[in-house]
């Protein structure tokens, strides 16, 4: 059934090739006889077989094949390595590569069955026009040369990927993480704007409430909301992407809970400024959001904030599980590699 369809769909596009190279001059008939597709043939080496010649030259450019087969021959040790390597020349590039998979995989909704991570849909311009998004051309900029070096590599398995070597990087937990995911083959996979959350809701009671909608629809209760949250123990934020200023912590390279002690014992005032409301600590060099502050002033989401203030190894466990929970949501048959 794949053949049959790959095969028409080469008919429809060769018809535009052929009205494009209609003063060519014509060309002997050709037998084809197609063989079974097999998971170590790359999709475009089958077409070239199939399609053969000018024609299908004219064609191949304009379409992206998703990767089947890049657990079986993708060597994800080199790839670790090499994000470890770009890390390492700049450790500020790691928390960006955190937001990267945290918002590849932050767009899965559990009832519609769509979003997430498994088509690398963060790719698109389209994608990366969401106002949350703002910035994050640069980190995938950053990855393409990792992506070009290893054929195979989904770009969705990339993303994923990379946010949880960042994390490592940053002496964080180790995250759990299974190769499979498939990309898609164009940006009609991209969701709407807006699933993502968002840093204000006008009140703390709305603000909640929203957060408890964004992550509800992905399937997250309030210790994940909480234990995810975590991940602003890392960066910055920057006026030019989210119109908010500062980093959470003092060790803005560095995974740990300084961001749920922060919380819990730093008085947070109103930062007096033109942007957007934010908090600012005593020394005004560090920074909250109001989606930050509403963990402490929501009773269920505080009792985890206290609990991870006091112990950084339940707070590791708990954000392992949770990302490597979020980075698989929507996603099939991956595996462990």
């Amino acid at each position: 059934m794949r053949s049959l369809v790959l095969l028409i769909g080469l008919f429809a596009v060769n018809t535009h090739a052929l009205s494009i190279h209609r003063n060519a001059p014509p060309r002997a008939s050709t037998v084809m006889i197609l063989e079974p597709h097999s998971a170590l043939q790359s999709r475009r080496g089958w077409l070239n077989r199939i399609a053969g010649g000018a024609a299908a030259s004219a064609f191949l450019p304009l379409i992206s094949f998703p990767c089947e087969a890049s657990a079986e021959t993708v060597d994800y040790g080199s790839v670790r390595s090499d994000l470890l390597d770009l890390i390492a020349k700049d450790p500020n590039k790691g928390p960006t590569l955190v937001r990267l998979a945290w918002h590849s995989s932050g767009t899965y909704d559990k009832m519609m069955k769509n979003g997430g991570s498994g088509g690398g849909t963060m790719r698109f311009k389209e994608e990366l026009a969401h106002g949350a998004n703002a910035g994050l051309d640069k980190a995938v900029g950053w990855l393409e040369p990792i992506h070009t070096k290893n054929p195979g590599l989904s770009y969705a398995d990339l993303y994923t990927l990379a946010g949880v070597v960042a994390i490592q990087a940053a002496k964080g937990p180790a995250v759990g993480w299974r190769a499979g995911r498939v990309d898609a083959v164009d940006p009609s996979a991209v969701t709407p704007d807006g699933r993502l959350p968002g840093a204000d809701k006008g009140s703390p009671k709305n603000t909640a409430a929203h957060l408890r909608s964004i992550f509800g629809r992905m399937g997250f209760n309030d210790q994940e909301i909480v234990a995810l949250a975590g991940a602003h123990a890392l960066g910055y934020c920057h006026a030019d992407a989210s119109g908010y200023v500062g980093p959470w912590t003092p060790t803005p390279t560095t995974f740990n809970n300084a961001y749920f002690t922060l919380l819990s014992y730093v008085q947070w005032t109103p930062k007096k400024w033109d942007g957007p409301a934010q908090f600012e600590d005593p020394s005004g060099k560090l920074m909250m959001l109001p989606s930050d502050l509403v963990l402490v002033q929501d009773k269920s989401f505080k009792k985890y904030v206290d609990i991870y203030a006091k112990s950084e190894a339940t707070f590791f466990k708990d954000f392992a599980a949770a990302f490597q929970k979020l980075e698989e949501l929507g996603c099939k048959d991956l595996v462990e590699v």
